[in-house]
């Protein structure tokens, strides 16, 4: 008997597996279940978008004291046209990205490959801006600043990136 039936046969892992065994395609099975580790992403996905929400919400309340920090100047506009249009840019910019989290999220849970690896790719590039705001602005990560969305970023890409949700998002793949 091999190793590797030897195994499948036991249900357990080893501790340290050869790299071969790791990189190694799922096989074609369309008929397997949604395993929890992607609605678990998927769940996380969306509760970053309610983060998300209630950032805007208080950025927008919060608006005229970051507007008197940095300055905003928009040709065509007085200051306070300026601050005004200033936020409506930003809401909207970030209302998009909210929405895109929301399909990418929905199309997880259908099942799609692609809109896994968009989701761990921002959630990559999101905790590397994370680091590099505290390396270099000495920016403290606290509940208010960024601690909420990374540790959502990290558990999003532990979910997503596990074997069972890699493998339910290629279950139709044929080699």
């Amino acid at each position: 008997m091999t190793d590797a039936a030897k195994r499948a046969a036991s249900g357990k892992r080893p501790a340290y597996e050869p790299a071969r065994e790791l990189l190694r395609r799922p096989g074609y099975r369309p008929e397997m279940t949604r395993p929890p580790t992607t609605v678990a992403g998927a769940v996380l996905v969306f509760l970053r978008v309610v983060v998300g929400v209630l950032w805007l919400g208080e950025l927008a309340l919060n608006w005229n004291v970051v507007a008197t920090e940095t300055s905003i100047d928009l040709e065509g506009f007085t200051s306070d046209e300026a601050v005004g249009v200033g936020l409506w840019i930003v809401v909207g910019i970030a209302s998009v990205i909210l929405v895109l989290d929301i399909v990418l999220g929905v199309l997880i849970l259908r099942g799609l490959n692609w809109p896994r690896v968009v989701v761990m790719l921002f959630a990559v590039i999101s905790i590397c801006s994370a680091f590099t705001a505290w390396w270099l602005d000495d920016l403290e990560i606290t509940l208010t600043t960024s601690l909420l969305t990374t540790a959502l970023d990290t558990l999003i890409l532990l979910a997503l990136s596990s074997r069972s949700a890699a493998a339910y998002a290629r279950r139709n793949e044929r080699r």
